[in-house]
């Protein structure tokens, strides 16, 4: 393959041919920042780009090979894009926010640190919902990104770039940030695979927090392989993040016949409710004979407290955001105000032009949901809640090894579409949301498409059987050939 097309190669590809001195570091560099240079103005997945970064990076990898280092690691050659609300040192994070608009920070996230590690290539930061509030792309305070699939539609929320950039082939990996579904739903409405892993797996140190208890880093990737590749690559101990589970993730095996035999699957009932669009449930029925033809044995179980999840979880995450957003007062660090006569119109002023309409409505929410006199009706009842949800996902694992469920209950919608009406778009993340109040891990893969667009099919595994939910995915794309299908971009393909 010509070095000008190695955009379109797997990561799991691109770190064998440079290892093996079959393409440099800069040549795979190269190409990627020309096809982000003509299929971005189409997409708009990026906030920053990193060209000059990246090449230098890659002019110091092939200089190492051609040395003769055996150390290289499993991204050597990679390009990949994060999200920008990850920190990158000396590289704008602004979290698509006018208040932190300009900020550099002066470290780099353990991601991050990891990616460098592993020899991985940062070409940029992508657009997002403003503070990872959001289900469509369209809260960026920087522009919309568009779906690769139809420019018209959303690419999902909140990591509404990185899922774009994987899709539109910009970057093989990227990462994202899954708080109730930000790299799951984005990742089946683009037709990419995404994984939120399980909660403490992954170190959040260095991501601009929005709701600590929920918020997860997770991969995007064309195929499970590579989705597998990155997160062994960034999961892991750390001492920087409280929350970090000390864990070290099994290595992950992929190879011989696709097979499911003894592998036991619950479907729960409630993921399949009204709502649910009928040619999404017509894809996941498809899948799960696939399932079962793989050898699966296939039951249907019960979340009984599902229902209540969404307006728990509205609560919980709202007034974790409003705790987490006091740190933004124009004091430090992002944008201040000009004009004010004293210190507390300046912190009114400057939070009032820095937040968009969807920050401001959480942190209202939850401040009034901590308030005086309505802390235990509200947010201790919603942490009741959260208990009873957890405990549902327990009971169903003592019968099942995982769980299928729509990651989406519909395909992407129009832009503008859900903007006017707030409830509407969260019921978006209906499928996804429980995961993160339980702390499990869960994947979409894609299984299909309806009316021309993707669907993905969510796998839901206990704690810590992160590996298992990949290795079930593997299984299944190698006998469909949903991985392969690819958008027609203009001046692309």
């Amino acid at each position: 393959m010509a070095a000008a097309s190695t955009y379109k190669l797997s990561a799991t590809r691109l770190n064998r041919l440079f290892l093996a001195g079959e393409l440099s570091a800069v040549e795979i560099t190269e190409s990627v920042l020309q096809r982000i240079k003509t299929v971005e103005p189409k997409v708009t997945a990026f906030l920053t780009i990193t060209a000059e970064r990246a090449l230098e990076r890659a002019k110091k990898l092939d200089s190492r090979r051609r040395a003769g280092d055996t150390e290289l690691g499993a991204l050597a050659g990679v390009p990949v894009a994060i999200k920008d609300n990850l920190c990158t040192d000396g590289v704008p994070t602004t979290c698509a926010s006018q208040i932190l608009k300009g900020y550099v920070p002066p470290y780099d996230a353990t991601v991050v640190e990891r990616l460098h590690g592993s020899g991985a290539l940062i070409v940029g930061k992508t657009n997002m919902d403003e503070f990872a509030m959001g289900s469509s792309g369209e809260n960026s305070s920087f522009g919309v990104t568009r779906n690769p699939w139809d420019p018209n539609r959303v690419p999902g929320g909140s990591s509404s770039g990185s899922a774009a950039a994987v899709a539109a082939e910009e970057v093989p990996i990227s990462l994202g940030s899954d708080t109730g579904g930000s790299v799951r739903q984005p990742a089946a409405l683009c037709g990419v695979v995404g994984l939120k892993p399980t909660y403490g797996y992954v170190s959040r140190y260095g991501l601009v927090a929005f709701a600590s208890s929920l918020d997860q880093i997770g991969p995007f990737a064309r195929d499970v392989e590579d989705c597998a590749r990155l997160f062994s690559v960034i999961a892991g101990p750390d001492r920087r993040d409280s929350t970090n589970a000390g864990r070290t993730p099994p290595a992950i095996k992929f190879g011989g016949e696709p097979s499911l035999k003894g592998v036991k699957l619950g479907v729960p009932r409630e993921y399949f409710a009204a709502g649910i669009d009928s040619e999404v449930k017509a894809r996941l029925d498809e899948a799960i004979r696939q399932l079962q033809a793989l050898g699966a044995s296939v039951a249907e179980c019960s979340l009984p407290h599902t229902e209540h999840a969404l307006a728990a979880y509205y609560i919980i995450a709202p007034a974790e955001a409003s705790a987490n957003l006091a740190r933004f007062d124009g004091v430090k660090y992002g944008h201040r105000t000009s004009g004010a006569s004293g210190l507390l119109e300046m912190y009114g002023k400057s939070r009032a032009e820095g937040f968009g309409p969807e920050v401001k409505r959480r942190i209202m929410i939850g401040t009034y949901a901590l308030s005086s006199g309505y802390y235990d009706a509200y947010y201790k009842k919603a942490q009741q809640v959260r208990t009873l949800v957890m405990r549902d996902f327990e009971a169903a694992f003592a019968q099942f090894d995982a769980l299928v469920t729509p990651t989406s209950p519909i395909p992407a919608w129009g832009l503008g579409e859900k903007t006017e009406d707030p409830l509407t778009m969260y019921l978006a993340d209906v499928c996804t949301i429980p995961i993160n109040l339980a702390g499990v891990p869960a994947l979409s893969v894609p299984c299909g498409f309806a009316g021309g667009l993707p669907v993905g099919m969510q796998l839901i595994g206990k704690h810590f059987d992160d590996h298992k939910l990949l290795q079930y995915a593997w299984a299944y794309e190698k006998v469909t050939n949903h991985a392969a299908a690819r958008p027609a971009l203009e001046g692309g393909l």
